[in-house]
């Protein structure tokens, strides 16, 4: 714990205005300096390669078995980039995990002669987690303290990982698991029906991609923050889908930000560094982190 207060006093204090009220600072300029370890690709389709951009703690080796934290970004399936979420991967490595931002298909792109769907977006964060576990002697890293997150359409992705088994690549092995241990989600698409958010483009298929309609027993221990003031993913759907995990036995902490908006902790860092802090104790709660 004494490592996460550092990195909060190194980061908040500099924005501190003289009357000790912080004014609000965006994530996108921080995300814009910080550079990753390195790439490692994870699946290939077509000609495109699927990389995982991770950020690696200090002193980290291969012999290692280390936490991991896969962040997904947001952008409605058709837009964002794996830099986006850089700065929540380099908040957990600096905690002692293996941070990781993932490199995934969107629909606004081709791959090969037929247009990506929002179901492949779902398999790439599928094999991601299958590749991870697969490769973890190499990476350094303990296949059974993956963490799996995502703002947004990227938490859809994530919950995905453990809530759409029918939904996998045809080079996936699916004999190893793509259910992460636990999932942290931002103001997520949690329901795709025309309630939510999501269903024109999805089409007729949206209920199979709608992670509230797909809440069962064994699904991990989920935190949630979402913003009251959402007018694009409901903050409604995040209070269901508390109230169907808990039904099914599940834990599931949704942390309510009053007036917040869409993305709210992208626009502000305090907030941003306030939610990685709870994050953090959620994670310590799981045993995940230690």
């Amino acid at each position: 714990m004494k490592r996460l207060l550092i990195g909060i006093v190194l980061v908040v204090l500099p924005g501190t205005s003289v009357d000790g009220e912080e004014p609000p600072r965006p994530l996108v300029p921080i995300a814009a300096k910080l550079e990753p370890t390195r790439q490692v690709v994870y699946k290939t389709v077509g000609k495109r390669e699927l990389r995982l951009h991770i950020f690696e703690p200090k002193g980290h080796r291969p012999s290692d078995r280390r936490p991991v934290f896969l962040a997904i970004h947001g952008g409605g399936w058709v837009g964002g980039e794996a830099r986006k979420f850089y700065p929540f991967a380099e908040y957990f490595a600096r905690q002692g995990m293996l941070g990781i931002s993932l490199e995934y298909r969107l629909i606004s792109r081709k791959s090969g002669a037929t247009n990506t769907t929002v179901f492949d977006c779902v398999r790439d964060g599928r094999s991601a987690v299958r590749y991870l576990r697969q490769h973890a002697r190499a990476l350094g890293i303990d296949p059974a303290r993956i963490v799996v997150a995502g703002g947004s359409a990227g938490a859809q992705v994530a919950a995905g990982t453990a809530l759409f088994p029918k939904v996998n690549a045809a080079t996936d092995d699916l004999k190893i698991s793509s259910t992460p241990n636990a999932l942290v989600l931002f103001y997520p698409v949690i329901d795709t029906s025309a309630e939510g958010y999501g269903q024109k483009k999805i089409g007729d298929r949206w209920r199979e991609l709608s992670p509230v309609h797909h809440v069962r027993a064994g699904v991990p221990p989920t935190l949630i923050f979402h913003g009251t003031a959402d007018t694009v993913t409901p903050h409604a759907g995040a209070v269901r889908f508390q109230k169907n995990m808990r039904a099914a036995g599940n834990p599931c902490q949704l942390i309510s930000h009053p007036a917040g908006p869409h993305g709210y902790l992208i626009f502000d860092l305090k907030l941003f560094e306030q939610a990685m802090c709870r994050t953090a104790k959620f994670l310590q709660q799981q045993k995940i982190l230690e």
